[in-house]
Formats: structure tokens, sequence, C-alpha cells
């Protein structure tokens, strides 16, 4: 079958996770389909980046979005009700190359990955189309305007208000809905949203290999470092956990390990932390680490980097908000945490015991193994291309 994706992002290199989760669904979709990629970007991609994605696509194309016309769209999206998300990416020019596309190479099936790409597609009514919203972005923004203060609070409020309603007005253009978690399904501002179907992330199984590494950190963290949910995390742990820990007797080292960390990342480095940036190959840092700690209090969706760090068998500590995406048993297979005190709990827990920490970590891998996969995944995915719309 052919199938028309389309990107808000080209999905490569691997820093995002809508780029990851876009990736491994082309790659295990090309399979046994035809893939006509089509990808939005706001830079230039690399050759190289390019080349990765020519091996699963029958065609590639990129329109580039102009910087100039994002910055006057955003502004006259002041004055609108549609989301700043809507105004970044929707452009006419864009719209006129993608019909064209589509024209061309009349797909049998249409798939759009998050709602800032859904208004693209929404007027083809012959060809199936399916809605990838990912996450409930909505939920994800009210809660970053939880944590917020003025004059940012205001505009996450507004962007979450917006984004709400915007999920849902898409909804009846679309034959197929999917979404990453039942956590983010339940936000979803629409009468029927209970028929989007959950298609959860999976695991390379790459990642069940550890790479020989020396354990050069007790606690490691990693993420897009430019990601406002990711950047709070890192901050709580380096300045509201490690000196409680210090205080036990605890002068643990930390690694604080991903793209692009922004200027407040960069400066928690000290002679106990490590800020990394880039890694070529992050399974260099599970394999490097004792525990890995995603203190995750904003953001939706499900974590990708709790399902790597289980699957290199870290024991992982993390909040209720990012197991209830994952759904690990507490205590067993990952440990709970919601406030400082409880995390220096649930660390000291498994510093001072290597056997605690095996168990954990095992028992966490071997639920991963078991309940997360990429084939399987874009199988349940593949199945919606061939579903009759409801």
């Amino acid at each position: 079958m052919k199938i028309f994706i389309l990107l808000s992002r080209f999905p490569y290199p691997l820093e995002k996770g809508d780029k990851l989760r876009a990736y491994h669904q082309i790659k295990e979709l090309s399979k046994e389909h035809r893939i006509f990629l089509c990808c939005l970007s706001d830079k230039m991609v690399a050759k190289s980046d390019l080349k990765e994605l020519e091996k699963y696509c029958d065609e590639i194309r990129i329109i580039r979005l102009n910087r100039l016309k994002i910055i006057w769209r955003l502004f006259l999206g002041i004055f609108s009700k549609r989301p700043f998300q809507y105004h970044y990416f929707y452009d006419r020019s864009a719209q006129k190359k993608i019909n064209k596309f589509i024209e061309h190479y009349l797909p049998k099936h249409i798939f759009c990955q998050l709602i800032r790409t859904g208004s693209y597609v929404k007027h083809y009514s012959v060809i199936p189309k399916t809605l990838d919203y990912m996450d409930a972005l909505s939920e994800g923004m009210q809660r970053r305007a939880s944590v917020s203060r003025f004059p940012m609070k205001i505009l996450f409020d507004l962007e979450a208000h917006r984004l709400r309603h915007f999920e849902a007005e898409l909804f009846p253009y679309f034959d197929q809905h999917c979404i990453i978690s039942e956590q983010d399904r339940n936000a979803i501002l629409h009468p029927k949203k209970q028929q989007i179907n959950i298609i959860a992330n999976g695991i390379s199984e790459a990642f069940f290999t550890n790479t020989e590494v020396s354990k050069s950190y007790d606690i490691l963290f990693c993420g897009n470092m430019n990601y406002s949910p990711n950047i709070r995390a890192a901050k709580f742990i380096v300045e509201d956990i490690l000196p409680l820990l210090n205080n036990k007797g605890h002068m643990l080292k930390v690694l604080i390990a991903g793209a692009n960390p922004a200027n407040q990342v960069k400066a928690l480095a000290n002679e106990q932390v490590f800020v990394s940036g880039w890694i070529d190959d992050i399974r260099d840092a599970y394999s490097g680490s004792k525990i890995f700690v995603a203190p995750m209090f904003i953001g939706s969706g499900l974590q990708n980097k709790l399902l790597e760090a289980m699957a290199q068998g870290l024991p992982c500590v993390t909040t209720g908000l990012a197991n209830n995406a994952l759904g690990a048993k507490a205590n067993d297979e990952i440990l709970i945490a919601e406030k400082k005190e409880d995390f220096v709990e649930q660390i000291h827990r498994l510093s001072s015991s290597r056997d605690e920490a095996k168990r954990v970590g095992s028992s966490g891998r071997e639920f991963v193994r078991k309940n997360f996969s990429w084939e399987h995944q874009s199988k349940l995915l593949s199945q919606l291309f061939v579903t009759e719309g409801r």
C-alpha cells in the first residue's frame, strides 16, 4: 500500500521523541508498505540524515519553512483562536506543495504525526487518513503553565486552552486516530476519544545489549536537554536531590546527557555533575551509570528514556506521572517518587543494596522486553490503515 506520511520535523537524528517514534514506525512500515515521506523543516537537513531515511522510503520531500514567515505568523497568532503550534507550522506555500505531492503519487492512505500537521490534509475526504496525536499536547502545556510564573504562565495557559479545542476540532476529519498512552487519550477533549487507538512506543533490540563501559556515574538523566520538562528535571536532580544525598553521606556523581543542553543545564556542571551534550551511542551513558533518575513533573506521553534505561537493566526512579503512561509495577519493575525526599529515599535504597538495585533493574528489563516492541506497535498501526473509517 502507498502511504503518505507527513511530519513536522525530519525524523533523524533521533534526539527528540517525535523523531524517534516516526523513524521506527517508518522503518517497520516499509517492510509491508511503500512510504512517501513529506517533512516540514525550519532548517537544512544533512545529506547523511537524508540517506538514513532513503533506505525505507520510495520518495522523500522536505519543505523548508521560512523563519521570517514563522515569526510573522506567530505574531498574527496572538489575535487567533488557533494554537501557536498551528501558526508555527502551517504555511500556505507548503500547503500547495503537499497538495501536488499527494495528487502526483495518489497514496492509498495518509498518516499525520501530531496535530500541527493535521490541517494540511483534513480537506482530503476520498483518501483515508490517520492522525497520530502522539501526546495530549494540551495537557503537557497545562502542566507547564502550572509551574510557570507571569508572563509565561499566561502564555502557556492560553496555548493549553487553544490546543485543547484544536485537538477536538481535528478529530472528525480523520478516519482513524492513535495516541501513545491511555493517560494521554483520557486528556483529549472529545466525546468519542475512546475510539482513539493506543499505539505505544517501542524499544530497539540494540538496547538490550549492554556496551562495555565502566560505571563512572551513580546517577544518570538524559534526553533532549533543551526541552523544558527535561531542563526542570535536570535542575531538580542537581539542586534539590543531590544536596540531600550529600548530607546523608552519599557523594554521588551525576551524568546529564543529551543533545542541545540549554545554558541552564550547562550551568549545573560542577565537580559532582558532568553535562555531556550529545553522545553518539546513548547506550554508553546507560551502561556507564548505576541508577536512572527521571523526575518528570510536566510534559506528556511515554518517556522513551525510561524504556531505554530499563532495557539496559538500570533500576529507575521516576514520578507517578511518567509511570502512568508506562504501566510498570511500582516497587518491583520501577520505583516511584514524588517529592525530593522520596527521590532521596529511593536512591539511598538502591545505592545501599547492590542486590536491590539488580532486582529492580532485572524486573524492569523483563517488563520492557515483554511489553514494548517497535515491530509489534507498528503492526497495530498498520492495521489502522486497512480498517474502514468509523
